[in-house]
């Protein structure tokens, strides 16, 4: 022990003897500040992602079927869906994961993704037309309108009517001019243009009334398809059991609307979504413009925002085309009094709304939405309305379902993030509806369909006896005329189907029971992550459960293989670093050895042995390592104490996954202290070895050699 102190005391009192020292203590302080910094920015980063990935929809762990083609990737999968195998005794797998130790919450779920179509803006109006003329004629109608008196019914059919007409007469002005502008590449079908000049004329009109439901269909024949606005939106869902979901990822908030109630159907739009996708583009991009100049954007000097303000200037017909007369009237004289205007035309008067600067935006803002919004349909997809979704099943034919949606919602600190924003909430019925799996409502319909229908079930192996045998007779029996949607399928099926579904309760036992695609697990403890995978395992060999388990991590597919690459890239610089600090360290220490000849001659000839030769040059290269080291790791420290006490801004919302909300705060952990810790001590000890086996060797002949 006395050999030890009196080896640092030396080697305290050397350290700063030779400016050689200075130097690799330099290089090794530059080398630690450099690995603490990056290693706690990539922790940090690690554990933003974890959060994200698990607070939106991984979980701490994924389970699938063992018997799947692909593995289960939640995220930056190309092309289509993983093809996984369904789970179809999810209960008995439920049971048997909830009694593993650490697990919290099992979560069941089916990832997919459709497209729904919204129609143009003559679908739309041509649709309230016809709902309001089977009102007043006494047939089957929307409720709401089947209540309203005559008068009314009347008053809104004038309404529509007028809007119709505001609608054919932009649209022969587009026409018109795609005609004249020669710049135009865009070619007018002359037998389009017929259409629009017959029905802009005041005779169509008049003889509307006579036979409004031919003049009707006329109308979505040759008119609608002229109009290209119609909206197809991609949705990526997840089915799953809406409740556990809440309960779950407490991240999850609504938005706008209200949580689907326990145990019903339902459907939730991811927020982003349905403000990047389902908003009018003039409002989002007032939107965007707001946000901007909240973060310091100028309209003046930002390429991208004078963009905004020119494609909103522009593009004011979105917002012309559904407005209908007595709309119209108002608004107009709405913005004469806000703008101070004399224009009559309600065109030019959106356009000079639009035409916003710094100076004036907040006001015009607040002006769009107060005065022109009320007057518009902002969203193509509400919060109350019936979604209809269609997707391709398993088996690769067209199933669809209507679904209620009930509101919006986002994960906190990820509001703005394209990853975690971007997949809406679907509940479990539903989702196996479009998935192509037999439910419990399918089954009690096909009941109906085969009672209705006088069908039997036979069996595969009795089919061509059944169908082609002795005495098999089929008799058909057909009735002229057309099919009438309103009595086609009634009774308790088509009830089931349109009505019951969306008010029905189901049990918890209803919504487990069935097939699922995998499913996430809350964990306890998530530090015993590693540990329950492989308690997880081996409960599924025991009782043959068939499913297999992987991390957050590799469940987020590539996003969680980011991290391995960047820390990868961390170590290949770090080593890159250490490395020229130690050719830099070993010749430097080469060069000291030599200048202390004479001292360690002398200190052989009175009777040193080469080991406390050796022993002293190596505790001095571990001492200036530590010394310097340790100074590294406290500035490095400090650094990052510095860049959390603001944290840095998310660049872009690409971002604010990896850094699970606008900033990412970073933090010190050890891990990055005890690695630079031996590496620094290996650097030191390792560039040292052969200096230090060098001094061994000086003998105190030399050193006298040295002193003459």
């Amino acid at each position: 022990m006395d050999r030890v102190v009196l080896l640092v005391r030396m080697a305290i009192r050397n350290l700063l003897a030779s400016p050689i020292n200075l130097l690799i203590g330099g290089l090794i302080l530059f080398g630690t500040l450099v690995f603490v910094i990056l290693g706690g920015l990539l922790d940090s980063l690690n554990q933003s992602m974890q959060r994200s990935v698990v607070g939106s929809l991984a979980g701490h762990i994924q389970i699938y079927s063992s018997a799947s083609k692909d593995e289960l990737t939640l995220y930056g999968q190309m092309g289509s869906d993983p093809d996984l195998k369904a789970i179809t005794d999810f209960p008995r797998i439920e049971e048997a994961l909830s009694k593993v130790e650490n697990v919290k919450m099992v979560v069941p779920m089916g990832v997919s993704g459709a497209l729904i179509t919204s129609g143009n803006i003559v679908d739309t109006t041509l649709e309230k037309l016809r709902d309001l003329y089977k009102a007043r004629d006494g047939k089957p109608s929307p409720p709401k309108l089947a209540a309203l008196p005559r008068d009314e019914l009347d008053r809104r059919i004038v309404s529509e009517t007028s809007h119709m007409r505001q609608i054919i007469k932009v649209l022969r002005g587009d026409a018109e001019k795609a005609m004249t502008d020669m710049l135009n590449g865009t070619a007018v079908d002359p037998y389009n243009l017929e259409a629009l000049r017959r029905v802009e004329h005041d005779e169509f009109w008049a003889d509307f009334e006579k036979d409004p439901y031919a003049n009707l269909e006329f109308l979505e024949n040759r008119i609608a398809p002229i109009v290209t606005d119609t909206s197809m939106v991609f949705l990526r869902y997840v089915g799953t059991d809406l409740d556990k979901f809440e309960q779950s990822f407490d991240r999850m908030r609504v938005i706008k609307g209200t949580p689907v109630p326990r145990g019903h159907r339902g459907f939730l739009i991811a927020d982003l979504i349905h403000e990047e996708q389902m908003k009018l583009k003039t409002a989002r991009r007032l939107d965007k413009i707001k946000d901007a100049r909240a973060n310091g954007r100028l309209i003046a000097t930002d390429d991208e925002l004078k963009r905004f303000v020119k494609e909103n200037r522009l593009q004011t017909r979105e917002l012309v085309l559904q407005l209908d007369g007595i709309k119209t009237q108002a608004l107009t004289k709405s913005l004469q009094d806000a703008l101070g205007s004399k224009e009559t035309a309600i065109g030019p008067l959106l356009s000079e709304l639009m035409t916003t600067t710094d100076e004036n935006f907040d006001q015009r803002y607040q002006q769009f939405y107060g005065l022109v919004v009320p007057q518009v349909q902002l969203y193509r997809v509400n919060v109350g309305d019936m979604l209809t979704i269609k997707a391709f099943t398993k088996s690769g034919y067209i199933q669809n379902v209507n679904v209620k949606v009930y509101g919006t919602f986002a994960f906190t600190g990820l509001e703005k993030s394209p990853l975690a924003g971007s997949t809406s909430l679907m509940d479990l019925m539903s989702f196996r509806d479009l998935y192509g799996y037999l439910t419990a409502d399918k089954a009690e319909e096909l009941k109906e369909i085969q009672k209705q229908t006088g069908a039997k079930t036979i069996s595969r192996e009795n089919a061509e006896d059944e169908l082609f045998g002795e005495g098999a007779e089929v008799v058909a029996e057909a009735t002229a005329g057309v099919i009438d949607p309103d009595t086609a399928m009634s009774g308790a099926g088509r009830k089931l189907r349109e009505e019951d579904l969306v008010r029905r309760v189901y049990t918890e036992h209803e919504f487990n029971d069935g097939v699922v695609l995998n499913a996430a697990l809350m964990l306890n403890d998530p530090t015993r992550l590693d540990e329950t995978l492989a308690r997880i395992s081996k409960l599924s060999d025991e009782q043959n459960l068939g499913i297999k388990a992987i991390s957050w991590q590799k469940a987020s597919g590539l996003l969680g293989q980011i991290i391995n690459v960047f820390r990868a890239l961390l170590f290949v610089a770090v080593a890159i670093i250490f490395f020229i600090a130690m050719v830099i360290i070993n010749n430097a220490m080469m060069m000291a050895t030599i200048q202390r000849t004479q001292v360690i001659g002398t200190m052989r000839a009175i009777g040193a042995q080469r080991g406390l030769i050796l022993s002293m040059v190596l505790v001095e290269s571990m001492v200036l390592g530590l010394l310097f080291g340790g100074l590294g790791m406290l500035a490095g420290s400090g650094v990052l104490g510095a860049i959390a006490a603001k944290g840095i801004a998310a660049p872009n919302d690409v971002m604010y996954f990896f850094f699970s909300g606008p900033r990412l705060i970073p933090h010190v952990t050890g891990a990055p202290l005890i690695i630079a810790l031996v590496i620094i001590l290996f650097v030191t000890v390792f560039s040292t070895l052969l200096p230090a086996v060098m001094a061994t060797r000086i003998s105190p002949l030399r050193a006298m050699q040295a002193d003459e």
